[in-house]
């Protein structure tokens, strides 16, 4: 809990990476844990983030509150954070009265065709509204869907690393169809006790449909797709010589609760089978990693493989991966891979700690998961460099 406040919120900094912005997605995140402790920090990030989405829908990916300037970008997941962090909040508190705030919009230039992102000074338009109905212009903003029936995945999703999946407009995420799914379900009820009954009916049609594609056409015969991409190449299939396998997509089929009943334990037994490394202690985000593949799903491939989103163990996913054991009855494997991330875990020995190398007291956003660096917590390339310099002098 000190680490996610005085890091990620106030300081929004940390040793091995300082940048001092705000994330739309990312404090979000981090302030969905720091509920249990205090509902009203949540609270008061879901309004600062609701003033930074623009009229049409979408937000602001990052942003400094020093010069109020921020990027404008695709990101098709960015926006659901705010209505997903408003249903974790009232599921938490019963407190409806978050819904009848009031918030500006942002107002800037749309995003020309091929325009990826575009970084500017954004202001505050005139127009206010409820946080309820900033949900559901970022619910409705979402409703994009490709020929397969699920939603695009723009310039990336949660993975940003897939920033060419989709950014010429075909390419889908099966991912975020799950996401998507989880936040319609849920919104529906808000909907219905609004009597809001346009949109009750709406959002029922469209969470039928995308389950049936989640389930056929993101289904690859042992476990759940990953994305379409634009050229019709497939991330997360079987056939695949690269990314054959993802997390995220089969953690979340059962989080989301759209998986198939059989499906879902079929993916998970796949994601153990081909992701968990026991011998090293992680989880990995995909596998195998992206090298010299013909796959060019985007800057994700500039990461040397097993590093960071290109087949390390992303931790926020590993943890997706607990919570998913342990939706479906499995706590002793929720809890075999509890132990596997905990960093104290990684620091028992000294034979454990010179492989894990980082601090056994702060959890380790990733960890490189490939050759003979497997295992090891990642530190900033700038840090490694001074750390050589000075052992040299030494």
């Amino acid at each position: 809990m000190y680490q996610t406040i005085e890091s990620r919120l106030l300081g929004r900094s940390g040793y091995y990476q300082s940048g001092g912005a705000y994330g739309f997605r990312d404090q979000l995140q981090d302030t969905l844990g720091l509920k249990y402790i205090n509902p009203q920090i949540l609270k008061n990030q879901i309004i600062k983030h609701s003033k930074h989405q623009f009229k049409e829908g979408d937000v602001e990916h990052w942003w400094h509150d020093e010069n109020k300037r921020g990027i404008r970008t695709r990101f098709s997941d960015d926006l659901l954070w705010l209505p997903y962090s408003v249903l974790e909040y009232i599921d938490f508190t019963d407190d409806y009265t978050i819904l009848d705030i009031e918030t500006p919009f942002l107002k800037g230039a749309i995003l020309e065709t091929k325009q990826d992102e575009k970084y500017d000074l954004y202001l505050p338009s005139e127009e206010k509204g409820n946080i309820y109905e900033h949900c559901i212009r970022a619910i409705e903003k979402s409703l994009n869907f490709g020929e397969h029936g699920l939603p695009k995945i723009g310039s990336g999703d949660w993975n940003d690393g897939f920033s060419t999946v989709g950014n010429k407009g075909k390419g889908e995420s099966i991912w975020l169809g799950f996401f998507l799914y989880n936040i319609l379900e849920r919104f529906i009820k808000i909907c219905e006790k609004r009597e809001d009954k346009d949109k009750v009916q709406k959002y029922e049609e469209i969470k039928i449909n995308l389950k049936k594609a989640l389930n056929t056409n993101g289904w690859d015969g042992r476990w759940y797709k990953r994305a379409y991409m634009d050229d019709g190449n497939i991330l997360g299939s079987m056939q695949n010589d690269e990314c054959r396998i993802d997390s995220i997509a089969q953690s979340w089929s059962i989080i989301s609760r759209a998986g198939d009943n059989d499906k879902k334990y079929i993916s998970m037994e796949s994601l153990e089978n081909h992701l968990v490394d026991r011998e090293n202690g992680i989880i990995k985000l995909l596998d195998p990693p992206f090298d010299k593949g013909k796959l060019e799903p985007g800057y994700i491939k500039g990461y040397l493989p097993g590093v960071r989103e290109n087949g390390g163990q992303y931790t926020h996913a590993a943890i997706w991966v607990i919570i998913a054991e342990a939706m479906l009855g499995f706590g002793d494997k929720a809890l075999e891979i509890y132990r596997m991330i905990n960093p104290i875990e990684h620091a028992r020995t000294k034979e454990a700690s010179n492989k894990y190398k980082v601090e056994p007291y702060a959890i380790a956003a990733d960890i490189y998961g490939a050759n003979n660096l497997a295992g090891r917590g990642r530190m900033d390339l700038v840090y490694w460099f001074i750390k050589l310099v000075l052992q040299s002098w030494c």
